[in-house]
């Protein structure tokens, strides 16, 4: 679906009935005209995931589809890898993946998320999620701008014990239509933090022993 379809479908699982059956949200991605993968249709999904990692207790695996292509053999696109015979060429999709799989926790924390506007356009368009990685005792943080501006975000963290003034985090960011970004380790001042237009960030932080 195009990834407007993400954007303004986020609460889709928070209506979902909590003592029904599981869901396998199976065989997803954005397509964007001609059916490129781009920061657009990547960060359009890791909006959508913060969302469904807040109704994990409701949808228990995801799945982005198709998954393996190989160049000029193709059925569908996008895909979320490409290859030939000497090489693979991982989408800006499949960084999203990355970041997520990498970074999926154990147990989902609630947190109140206040934007400064509005205009529903600029809401759905500005995600977050906390979840904790149990077996470090990590909070992991993720943040999704999908704007074309800068966000100025304000982050407390210490009802979880956080108090830190910097931290090396995990970003994915370029212009909308980029086909090529990578991950980037970049330093986010806390509590005050940029986040930069078409980005997502994620960060690992520990809380006081």
């Amino acid at each position: 679906v195009a990834p407007g379809w993400y954007l303004y479908n986020r609460d889709f699982y928070d209506k979902y009935p909590r003592n029904g059956s599981k869901v396998y949200l199976g065989e997803y991605a954005a397509h964007a005209p001609e059916r490129p993968s781009t920061i657009e249709t990547a960060l359009s999904i890791a909006l959508y995931l913060t969302d469904i990692e807040r109704n994990g207790d409701v949808v228990t695996m995801t799945s982005y589809a198709p998954l393996l292509a190989k160049n000029g053999h193709t059925q569908w696109r996008p895909d979320l890898i490409y290859f030939d015979n000497t090489d693979v060429y991982p989408t800006v999709d499949y960084q999203v993946q990355k970041l997520y799989g990498n970074n999926s926790g154990t147990t989902y924390v609630p947190a109140n998320m206040a934007i400064a506007s509005d205009n529903d356009k600029v809401k759905v368009r500005i995600g977050s999620s906390i979840v904790k990685d149990d077996a470090t005792g990590d909070y992991i943080l993720k943040l999704v701008n999908m704007l074309p501006v800068e966000v100025n975000a304000d982050i407390d963290l210490a009802p979880l014990g956080i108090n830190v003034n910097k931290v090396v985090a995990e970003q994915l960011s370029d212009r909308h239509d980029s086909k090529d970004a990578k991950i980037k380790k970049v330093e986010i001042s806390l509590p005050k933090a940029v986040l930069p237009p078409y980005s997502f960030t994620v960060l690992r932080l520990k809380a006081r022993k």
